[in-house]
C-alpha cells in the first residue's frame, strides 16, 4: 500500500492541512477558528467545507479569509453530511499532514507543535491527543480524558480513545480511506481500518483538544453512540461474536467515562 513511514521531521517545514466541516455552525465557528489562527505552528492551511448552511457561517468564514490566506473556503452545493464534507476536505488539502478541527470544538495553542514533536521522537505517522471537555454554553467539565501513549487494532476495540478532532495523520496514510455516512461512527472505522496496516497510534497525554458536548452531538446520545459503534464492528469484518464481545467492553467503559466527565466545573446553566 506504500504506506508514508517518518524517517526525520524538519518541525517549521511540515505542512498541515486542517479540515473543518462546517453545517450552520455560526454559533461556535469563530472560536474554532481562533484556535487555529493561534497555534504556535504556523505552517498550516485551515479548510473550512461548508456543507450547504443556512446560517451565517460562510459569512464568518469569509471574514477571517479577508485577514488569513491560510484560510479556504469550500461549499457544498447539497448537504452531504459530514463524513464526505470530510473527505472533500482531504482531497482539496495539500499539507503533508492532515488534522480535523469540528466546527464546535477548539484546540489548545500548542496543539499542533505537540503532536509534531511526538511524531519526530516515535517516528509516528498517527497521532491524537487527550481531551477537556465543555458543554454547550462553555462551562468546563472537571474531568479530562487521559490517553494511552499508544493504541493498536485490538486495543482500540474496546473503546475508541482517538477523538476525531485531535487527530493528525500523514496524508499518504488516510488517502487510502474514506469516511462513509453509514449510521456508525465513520471516524472510529477509519482509525480501526488505519490500524490494520499501521501498528500504533501514538497519543500525547494532555487535554490539547478541548471537545464541545451539546444536547444535539453523538456524545449526547449515549444509546445512538451505542448502537453506532456496534455497527463499526460489524462495517470492519467482525463476526457477531466477536461485535458484541468487544461492544460489551465499549459500553462498560463508555459509562466509567461519562461518569468522570459530567462533573461541571464552573457550573452549568
Amino acid at each position: 500500500m506504500g504506506l508514508v513511514k517518518l524517517e526525520k521531521l524538519k518541525l517549521d517545514k511540515e505542512y498541515i492541512s486542517v479540515v473543518m466541516p462546517a453545517y450552520n455552525a455560526a454559533k461556535y465557528i469563530e472560536s474554532a477558528i481562533k484556535s487555529v489562527i493561534e497555534q504556535n505552528y504556523c505552517n498550516w492551511e485551515l479548510i473550512v467545507v461548508n456543507d450547504a448552511s443556512s446560517d451565517n457561517t460562510v459569512n464568518i468564514v469569509k471574514k477571517f479569509m479577508e485577514t488569513d490566506s491560510r484560510i479556504k473556503l469550500h461549499s457544498n452545493e447539497s448537504n452531504k453530511g459530514v463524513a464526505e464534507s470530510r473527505n472533500l476536505g482531504v482531497k482539496m488539502s495539500s499539507g503533508e499532514w492532515v488534522a480535523f478541527l469540528d466546527s464546535d470544538d477548539l484546540w489548545e495553542q500548542n496543539k499542533l507543535q505537540r503532536q509534531l514533536e511526538i511524531a519526530c521522537k516515535e517516528k509516528a505517522d498517527f497521532v491524537f491527543t487527550g481531551s477537556a471537555f465543555i458543554n454547550e454554553y462553555g462551562d468546563r467539565y472537571k474531568n479530562i480524558f487521559h490517553i494511552p501513549t499508544k493504541v493498536n487494532f485490538k486495543q482500540l476495540l474496546k473503546q475508541n480513545v482517538i477523538s476525531c478532532s485531535s487527530v493528525m495523520i500523514r496524508k499518504g496514510i488516510l488517502n487510502n480511506f474514506k469516511m462513509e455516512e453509514l449510521g456508525m461512527h465513520e471516524d472510529f472505522a477509519v482509525w480501526l481500518q488505519v490500524l490494520r496496516e499501521v501498528d500504533y497510534a501514538y497519543g500525547v497525554d494532555d487535554p490539547l483538544l478541548i471537545y464541545r458536548i451539546t444536547t444535539k452531538s453523538k456524545s449526547g446520545n449515549k444509546f445512538k453512540a451505542a448502537v453506532m459503534t456496534y455497527k463499526v464492528y460489524r462495517y470492519v469484518g467482525l463476526n457477531l461474536v466477536s461485535s458484541i464481545f468487544y461492544w460489551c467492553i465499549y459500553v462498560f467503559r463508555s459509562v466509567l467515562k461519562y461518569i468522570k466527565i459530567y462533573d461541571v466545573k464552573t457550573g452549568g446553566k
